[in-house]
């Protein structure tokens, strides 16, 4: 990948929706270039797909929790299982394997309060195999970004 990716993916990024012919223009790049670029990068899985961000708030989702889990087992089988349940709870909107005082962290988006607490006694609380679980509520967003994709040595070997 050299400047040129980097800088369609950063538009693309920011927008999916843009126009071939504006990405072009963002980049220095014709729309022809810049429609091979993209499908090479489809197909080598750097864009992974196109979606659209939505307003947690907006739909009602007023609380994010982020919650650590810890497994009583780290089988193979026992974490295979665990991902596959996760895989099923709409509220789960993240989950990450990590390394650490606990196994898991994951990002839970719900009503308030009391969706939460249905959601532990209805789901959480019935997967096999957890030891223990903390809660902590996001009270503020502090940042929300995009992947960093152009860096120092980026720019400056873009310069003559």
């Amino acid at each position: 990948m050299d400047i040129f990716d980097r800088k369609i993916l950063q538009v693309l990024q920011a927008d999916s929706r843009t126009s071939l012919q504006e990405i072009g223009q963002a980049v220095g790049l014709s729309a022809s270039p810049c429609w091979g670029r993209i499908k090479k990068m489809e197909e080598a899985g750097v864009i992974e797909g196109y979606t659209v961000r939505l307003n947690a708030q907006a739909l009602g989702l007023g609380d994010t929790v982020m919650v650590q889990v810890t497994l009583d087992s780290h089988s193979d089988n026992t974490l295979e299982k665990f991902g596959e349940i996760l895989a099923t709870i709409p509220e789960v909107v993240e989950a990450y394997l990590v390394s650490g005082d606990y196994d898991y962290l994951l990002r839970v988006a719900v009503h308030d309060t009391r969706d939460y607490e249905r959601l532990l006694r209805e789901r959480l609380y019935k997967i096999k195999g957890i030891r223990h679980s903390k809660s902590s509520f996001v009270l503020r967003t502090l940042k929300k970004a995009d992947l960093p994709l152009l860096h120092d040595r980026d720019s400056l070997a873009a310069k003559p």
